[in-house]
C-alpha cells in the first residue's frame, strides 16, 4: 500500500495552501483532485462544449461545473484541479473585523460564534495575497478608465451615501508586479514555474472569469499555489475521487478512492460515454486534509461517521449560502441616463458596495456582475417579444406579395438594437445569512435542510438597496427566477463541519483539526461556522494557511524529543542480524500495538502517533524521493491522466486479520529506444527518450509471498515517459521476486505494468533483471538494471511474443536511491519486525544460491 505524509483531498482554496505549504516543508503529499486539469485554452466556449462542462460522472459528464438542487436551494460549486478558482469571481475580501462573531443570538435560536479573530488571520491573509497576486481593478488608467458598469456602481453609492470601494482582484491586469496594467499582453512567470506549461496573457476584459479563464489572466490556484507545490515535489492526482476515508490501527489515516477514465471528448457524443474508472485504491497517510468543498467533504463525513466513533454530533450544521443573492437591473444606464452600460466589459466583479450590520438586516456586500459578449445573445433572445415577431411576419408576407428579396432591415429589426443586453446589469449580492442549516444523508445522498425565512430581514435589505441602485441608473430591477419561489442560489455553500470550541460547539478546533481524531484536519468552507459576508476565498485559504503553520510547528515542536527518544530505543533494542544484513528497529511496523514498544521507547511511540515516523519528520524517504523524481517534470508531470482497465477486488484493510503486509516505495530511471530490438533506430545508437517510474510495491500477505514459487506483489504507481505524453498512473502492476530464469540457476525479478497513454492507448511496461550465476562483482550491476519493452496493449506474461513493441531499453536503480528506498520499508499487521526479518533472509539467501561459491 502506498503511503505519504499527507493526502489533501480537494484542490480548493483550502487544499492548494495545505499541499504547497506541506509540500514546502519537505513532507510528502499527495493531492487527490476530482476533476480535470485546465490550462489555459481549455475551457469550454461553444455550445457543444458547454453542453458536456457539467460533473455527473454516473452519466459520462466529467466538466466544471457540479450543480446541486435541493428542496429550497439551489447551488452551484466546481470540480476541477484548482477548485472554485477555476470559475469564481475573483473577488479577495478579508472578512470584517466586526463580523467574527461570539455566540451572537440568531434570530431563529441558537447562536453564531467563531473561534478565531481577524487578529489571528491576519498574517495569514497577508501571506496568500502575496502568493496569488492581488490588485484593485486599475480604474483610473487609460484602457480601464471607460469600463461604465464600474463608474455607474460609483456614481450610484455616492449619491445613495453607501461605501463603495475597489476590491482586490486575483486577476493580473499588468505584465508583472509593479508594471504598467496593459490588456492582452505576456505574463512574467514565477520562480516555481507553471505547472500547464502554456503562456498567459493579461486580462482583455471579456467578462468570461465565471467560465474560466482562456487567456490565464486569473490567478488561479493552478497558476501559483498548486504550480509552487509540484515545485517542491507534491504530486498532483487528477480525476482521483475519494470515497472512503477511515482511521488506521496505531495513527494516520487510509483512503479509498477510484480513478475516472473519461472516454475523449469527442464532439457529438453524450457527455464522455458511460461512466469507467479503476480502484477501488488505498492509500494511507499520517495526515488527512479534506479540502473537497463544503459539500464533498461534510458527505465524506457523513458517509463514513461509523468509521469514527465519537465524532461530534455538530457535524452537518451550521450551513448557510453565504447571502448569494442575484439580480438584474434592467435597461441600466450611467447616472447621467446618456450612456448605457455594458455588462460584458472587464471581469466580471470590478467593485462592491459595502453595508453595515443595522437594525433592518445583517451586513452584506453588493457587487457589479458581468457576462461574457456572446450571452448578450441569450439575452436578446429573451427579451424576443410577441410584438417584435409578429412585425417580422407581416414585413415577410409583404416583401412576398411585392417580390422584394431584400430582407436585411427585416431581420435587423427581428434582432433588435440590443437595447436590453447592452443595457442590463447583473448585481450580485452576498453576506451575513443566518447560519441554521443542516446538511444531511437521506437514502445515501446528500441533502439539506435550509430555507431563506429566518433570513428574510437580511434578503428584504438587500433587494431595498439593489432597487434604490436602480433607481439611480434608471434601471427596471428584476430578481432572479428562482427568488420567484423564494428559493436560494449559492455558489458559495458553507458549513458542514463547522469549527469551535469543544466537539459540542464544533466538529474541529479553530485550527481545522478533527476533535478526537489527531492528524484528521478541515480545510474548506465546511469549516466555516457561519457566512464570511465577504467572497470567501480569501479567508478560507488564509484559514488553511494557519492550519498549516500550526501542523509544521507542531512537528517541530517534538522532533528533537522524538530524535532522544529513538536514540534510547536504538539503544535499547537490538539489531536482529540476518547475514551480512541487520535489520534495526528503524522499521516502523505501522500496525503494532502500543503495549509492544518497550517502555524506553514510549515518548517516541507518542511522538510518532501524533507526526508520524522519524524517517518523514526528517523531510526524508519518500519525501525526497518524490521530490526529486518531480523537479525535473515537464508539464504533462503534475497531471494524472490515465485510462481504464477491468476493475479488481478493493485493496486489502490497512491491518490484515492474522496476517502482516510489507510495502516499500523504488524508483528507477533510464532511456528508451524507439522501435523493437535491432531497429534502425537501435543501430544508429544516438538518443533515446528518458523515462522513470516510482512504484509502492507491496506485499500483502509475507508468508504466502515467500512460500508460493511466483512469490508476486502489487506494484502502483505512476510511470513517466515523453513517448507516453509525460506522467502517467498504474492502471495494473505486478512485481515477482526471484522466479526462475530461462536457464539453469539463473533468477529473474520481473515488472509488469499495465497503463494508458496520453492518447488513451493501453500500454505495458515489461521487464526484468536477470540475476546470472557468476562473480559477485556482477551482484550490484545485476540487481540494479531492468531491461524493459514497451509494448502496445495490456500484455499478460503469456504475450509478450506476440506483441508489438514501441520501444526498449534499460532502467537503472542509483546508489542514493537504493538508500532512500531502504528507508520507506513499512509494514502492517503482527510481528512486523519479524516479517522484514523473514523477507531479508530469503532475499539475501536467493542471492547466495546464485553468487556464492559453489
Amino acid at each position: 500500500m502506498e503511503h505519504v505524509d499527507a493526502v489533501v483531498v480537494g484542490s480548493g482554496f483550502g487544499g492548494a495552501v495545505a499541499a504547497y505549504r506541506l509540500a514546502e516543508a519537505g513532507l510528502s503529499v499527495v493531492v487527490l483532485e476530482r476533476g480535470r486539469a485546465y490550462a489555459p485554452g481549455d475551457f469550454p466556449r461553444g455550445p457543444a462544449q458547454l453542453g458536456r462542462a457539467f460533473w455527473d460522472p454516473a452519466e459520462g459528464l466529467y466538466g466544471m461545473f457540479d450543480i446541486w438542487s435541493f428542496s429550497d436551494c439551489d447551488s452551484v460549486v466546481a470540480s476541477g484541479l484548482g477548485g472554485g478558482s477555476l470559475v469564481y469571481a475573483n473577488v479577495m475580501l478579508r472578512k470584517d473585523e466586526d463580523w467574527f462573531v461570539h455566540e451572537q443570538a440568531l434570530p431563529g435560536g441558537g447562536y453564531e460564534s467563531w473561534p478565531v479573530t481577524r487578529a489571528d488571520l491576519e498574517p495569514h491573509y497577508d501571506a496568500v495575497e502575496r502568493m496569488i497576486g492581488v490588485s484593485p481593478y486599475p480604474l483610473s488608467h487609460a484602457g480601464f478608465d471607460d469600463t461604465l458598469k464600474t463608474l455607474a456602481m460609483r456614481d450610484a453609492a455616492a449619491e445613495l451615501g453607501l461605501d463603495w470601494r475597489l476590491p482586490p482582484l486575483a486577476v493580473s491586469f499588468a505584465p508583472s508586479p509593479g508594471a504598467q496594467p496593459c490588456q492582452d499582453v505576456p505574463i512574467a512567470g514565477p520562480a516555481y514555474g507553471n505547472l500547464h506549461g502554456v503562456p498567459r496573457r493579461t486580462c482583455r476584459l471579456c467578462g468570461e472569469c465565471d467560465l474560466g479563464c482562456n487567456e490565464g489572466a486569473k490567478n488561479s490556484l493552478d497558476h501559483t499555489y498548486l504550480s509552487a507545490a509540484r515545485h517542491h515535489g507534491a504530486d498532483l492526482r487528477t480525476l482521483h475521487e475519494v470515497r472512503r476515508i477511515r482511521p488506521r490501527v496505531g495513527g494516520g489515516y487510509d483512503v479509498q478512492y477510484v480513478e475516472h477514465m473519461p472516454r475523449g471528448d469527442e464532439a457529438g457524443s453524450d457527455g464522455d460515454g458511460p461512466p469507467r474508472w479503476t480502484g477501488p485504491h488505498t492509500i494511507s497517510c499520517d495526515r488527512l486534509v479534506l479540502a473537497a468543498g463544503t459539500y464533498g467533504t461534510s458527505y465524506l463525513l457523513l458517509k463514513n461517521r461509523a468509521a469514527f466513533p465519537g465524532l461530534s454530533g455538530t457535524l452537518g450544521t451550521r450551513f448557510c449560502g453565504n447571502g448569494d443573492m442575484l439580480a438584474f437591473l434592467l435597461r441600466a444606464t450611467d447616472r447621467s441616463r446618456t450612456r448605457p452600460i455594458r455588462a460584458s466589459r472587464g471581469p466580471v466583479i470590478t467593485s462592491a458596495i459595502r453595508l453595515d450590520d443595522g437594525a433592518d438586516g445583517r451586513g452584506a456586500y453588493i457587487e457589479d456582475g458581468g457576462y461574457p459578449e456572446f450571452v448578450d445573445y441569450l439575452v436578446e433572445g429573451a427579451d424576443m417579444r410577441p410584438g417584435r415577431v409578429a412585425r417580422f411576419l407581416l414585413r415577410r408576407l409583404r416583401n412576398i406579395l411585392t417580390h422584394d428579396t431584400n430582407l436585411s432591415a427585416e431581420f435587423a429589426d427581428l434582432i433588435g438594437r440590443g437595447e436590453l443586453s447592452g443595457t442590463s446589469l447583473p448585481l450580485l449580492g452576498m453576506g451575513r445569512d443566518v447560519p441554521d442549516g443542516r446538511l444531511r444523508l437521506r437514502d445515501g445522498r446528500l441533502d439539506v435542510d435550509w430555507t431563506a425565512e429566518s433570513s428574510e430581514d437580511y434578503y428584504e435589505r438587500l433587494r431595498a438597496i439593489m432597487r434604490r441602485i436602480g433607481d439611480v441608473l434608471g434601471a427596471e430591477y428584476a430578481d432572479s427566477p428562482p427568488w420567484w419561489r423564494k428559493r436560494v442560489m449559492t455558489v458559495h455553500p458553507l458549513g458542514g463541519a463547522p469549527m469551535g470550541r469543544h466537539p459540542g460547539e464544533g466538529v474541529c478546533d479553530a485550527y481545522g483539526e478533527v476533535f478526537g481524531f489527531p492528524g484528521l484536519y478541515v480545510a474548506d468552507g465546511a469549516a466555516l461556522p457561519g457566512p464570511v459576508g465577504a467572497n470567501p476565498s480569501l479567508t478560507i485559504a488564509a484559514l488553511a494557511d494557519r492550519m498549516s503553520t500550526r501542523i509544521l510547528e507542531a512537528r517541530a515542536s517534538v522532533a528533537a524529543s522524538v530524535a532522544r527518544a529513538e536514540a534510547v530505543r536504538m539503544s535499547a533494542v537490538p539489531p536482529v542480524a540476518v547475514g551480512p544484513v541487520a535489520v534495526g528497529p528503524g522499521v516502523v511496523p505501522v500496525g503494532a500495538a502500543a503495549g509492544a514498544v518497550p517502555v524506553a521507547a514510549q515518548e517516541a511511540q507518542e511522538a510518532q502517533e501524533t507526526m508520524g515516523a522519524p524517517e518523514t519528520q526528517a523531510g526524508g524517504g519518500t519525501a525526497q524521493a518524490a521530490g526529486a523524481a518531480q523537479a525535473g517534470g515537464g508539464a504533462q508531470a503534475a497531471v494524472s491522466g490515465g485510462r481504464p482497465f477491468t476493475a479488481r477486488p478493493a485493496d486489502e484493510p490497512s491491518v490484515f486479520e492474522g496476517r502482516t503486509s510489507l510495502w516499500f516505495v523504488e524508483e528507477m530511471q533510464g532511456l528508451l529506444m524507439p522501435g523493437p530490438p535491432r531497429s534502425p533506430a537501435h543501430r544508429g545508437g544516438a538518443g533515446g527518450c528518458p523515462i522513470a517510474f516510482r512504484l509502492t510495491i507491496t506485499i500483502d500477505d509475507i508468508d504466502r509471498f515467500l512460500t508460493e514459487p511466483e512469490h508476486e506483489g502489487r506494484a502502483e504507481g505512476w510511470i513517466e515517459a515523453d513517448l507516453c505524453g509525460g506522467r502517467r498512473p498504474i492502471a495494473r502492476g505486478s512485481f515477482n521476486l526471484f522466479v526462475p530464469g530461462e536457464t539453469a540457476g539463473q533468477r529473474r525479478m520481473c515488472y509488469r505494468l499495465h497503463f494508458w497513454d496520453a492518447d488513451d492507448r493501453p500500454r505495458t511496461l515489461a521487464g526484468h533483471k536477470e540475476i546470472q550465476p557468476g562473480a559477485p562483482t556482477r551482484l550490484w550491476l545485476d540487481t540494479s538494471t531492468l531491461h524493459a519493452r514497451l509494448l502496445e496493449g495490456h500484455v499478460e506474461e503469456d504475450g509478450d511474443e506476440d506483441a508489438a513493441v514501441v520501444a526498449t531499453g534499460t532502467l537503472r536503480i542509483l546508489p542514493s536511491d537504493l538508500v532512500r528506498m531502504l528507508t520507506t520499508f513499512r509494514t502492517a499487521g503482527p510481528d512486523g519486525a519479524a516479517a522484514v526479518t523473514r523477507f531479508c533472509r530469503f532475499f539475501l539467501g536467493e542471492l547466495w544460491e546464485v553468487y556464492g561459491p559453489g
